[in-house]
């Protein structure tokens, strides 16, 4: 509340960052900057974008927020003359070189001694930019550098002990606000580092806002969960106890497989590397650890995906006429929820060290792979599959996920009843479809327990790349430049 009353920004603490004005948004840049109460703040360009007005109302803040004990230093490009005057030391470059530095109003001076003359009623900020930039009065550039010694001196007009007194009352805090502020502060130093379990319910209950707040998207992911198992419901509608179309039941539980692949990783894709920005600041600040994070996001997008994919799962179970016994349907949700988990895990992978447009082709292309192979040598026989096929399907979560979905459903049941009008089916006998589809060896908890282990193998690869995103090793500082050659390489 504090930083609210110092921002005058009560009046927005409610709003949307989305309806924030430029002006707005600046302080609220300069909030976050303040959350951890830095003795030094750096800012560039805090009034590009912004009118005459909100330009002046932002300076003035940082100038009552220097007074009251803080260094701040920002640049800006071509201030106005009353802006200029705020400044307590201005730093002008040129060219690469420092032409000027010290106190904003003595610049007209300091041209004045190297033969430049302000125009009564001209920007000293503009006239400066106007003489290197046009060189009309002639090259200066060379003499203003010397004059100030590349910016290792400091220029004034003032004698020296006028000068101490002058910089001794400019030091003095003159905002009764700040000065208020900082009186209330305790004299002895503490340690105000947080505990991890407070910067993890923090960010939890962040992320969980975030999600609350964006109401279009909640109500787009939940019609999509309904319009597609209705899709899918109708598709299959009563197969599950028709004898005739047990090879249709395998194409159902196939699809939903599908589904908990795709729907929760495409808006991680999407969503991740523009969230990366925000971890990096924060994490650069130091506001929290990242195994805070991780463990907050990993909690946060599991309500979402229980409740919606309920949604999905009852409708295509029943609509599907599948066995209504408890321990299969538990099983079943089970399994579904997993891949979902796993697919997303596997789209934070992939988004944590791709950009958007990287992210959103490599995980739809790296997931072909998976689908595949979660699919092959059904029909012939698991004995057929070669060997190297075999190795490789080890790593597809969907095919275990296939495996656990096709035991629950089709194990201990009694022969499926052929409709009359079809005279012969190949497989109302289940166990013999199993044994046809080369699954008759199926482990149940097997595939549940891989399918665990993937999810924390993704997860703990996602965490260890974001680490090393943000503060990279040796190895991955060489890789990332190895990268970045071979990519200058085939740009010629």
């Amino acid at each position: 509340m504090e930083i609210l009353e110092l921002l005058r920004f009560q009046n927005a603490k409610n709003t949307l960052t989305t309806q924030l004005s430029g002006g707005e948004k600046k302080r609220l840049s300069i909030a976050l900057e303040l959350l951890n109460n830095p003795p030094v703040l750096f800012l560039d360009e805090p009034t590009t974008g912004l009118d005459d007005l909100s330009c002046m109302q932002c300076v003035n803040l940082l100038k009552q927020i220097a007074q009251g004990g803080r260094t701040i230093i920002c640049s800006i490009h071509t201030p106005s003359a009353k802006m200029f005057s705020v400044f307590d030391k201005v730093y002008i470059m040129s060219m690469g070189q420092c032409i000027y530095q010290g106190y904003g109003p003595e610049v007209i001076s300091y041209l004045r001694a190297n033969n430049l003359e302000c125009p009564q009623n001209f920007n000293p900020a503009d006239f400066s930019k106007f003489c290197y930039k046009c060189q009309e009065y002639g090259n200066f550039q060379d003499r203003l550098v010397a004059a100030i010694d590349n910016g290792k001196s400091l220029y004034s007009s003032k004698p020296k002990s006028e000068q101490k007194t002058l910089d001794a009352s400019e030091s003095t805090p003159h905002n009764n606000e700040l000065q208020i502020l900082e009186q209330d502060k305790p004299a002895q130093p503490h340690n105000t580092r947080t505990t991890w379990r407070n910067q993890f319910s923090i960010l939890l209950i962040r992320m969980w806002k975030q999600m609350l707040r964006d109401k279009s998207y909640l109500l787009l992911r939940t019609i999509l969960h309904i319009l597609i198992g209705f899709i899918v419901g109708t598709l299959y509608i009563g197969i599950g106890k028709d004898g005739s179309k047990t090879i249709f039941n395998f194409g159902f539980y196939f699809t939903s497989i599908i589904f908990f692949m795709y729907i929760p990783m495409m808006p991680v894709l999407l969503q991740f590397p523009k969230e990366y920005q925000l971890i990096k600041r924060e994490h650069f600040n130091k506001w929290y650890r990242l195994s805070a994070y991780f463990a907050a996001l990993t909690v946060s997008t599991i309500p979402i995906q229980l409740i919606l994919g309920s949604l999905y799962i009852i409708l295509v179970y029943v609509l599907t006429d599948q066995p209504m016994e408890i321990g299969r349907l538990a099983t079943f949700y089970a399994i579904c929820m997993l891949t979902g988990i796993i697919s997303e895990s596997f789209g934070l992978l992939i988004a944590s060290q791709l950009s958007l447009v990287n992210a959103m082709f490599m995980g739809p292309v790296l997931s072909v792979p998976f689908m595949l192979l979660a699919v092959y040598g059904f029909g012939s026989g698991y004995e057929s599959i070669p060997k190297l096929i075999k190795f490789a399907m080890y790593f597809s979560y969907l095919r275990y996920s296939l495996e656990g979905l096709i035991y629950t459903m089709l194990t201990n049941r009694e022969k499926l009843e052929c409709p009359e009008e079809v005279e012969f089916c190949i497989w109302t006998d289940l166990d013999y479809f199993m044994k046809d589809m080369g699954m008759e060896n199926t482990i149940l908890w097997l595939d549940i327990t891989a399918l665990i282990v993937i999810y924390i193998l993704f997860r703990g690869g996602f965490y260890y790349l974001l680490k090393q995103r943000l503060a990279p090793n040796k190895t991955f500082l060489a890789i990332k430049y190895i990268g970045r050659l071979i990519k200058s390489q085939i740009a010629r």
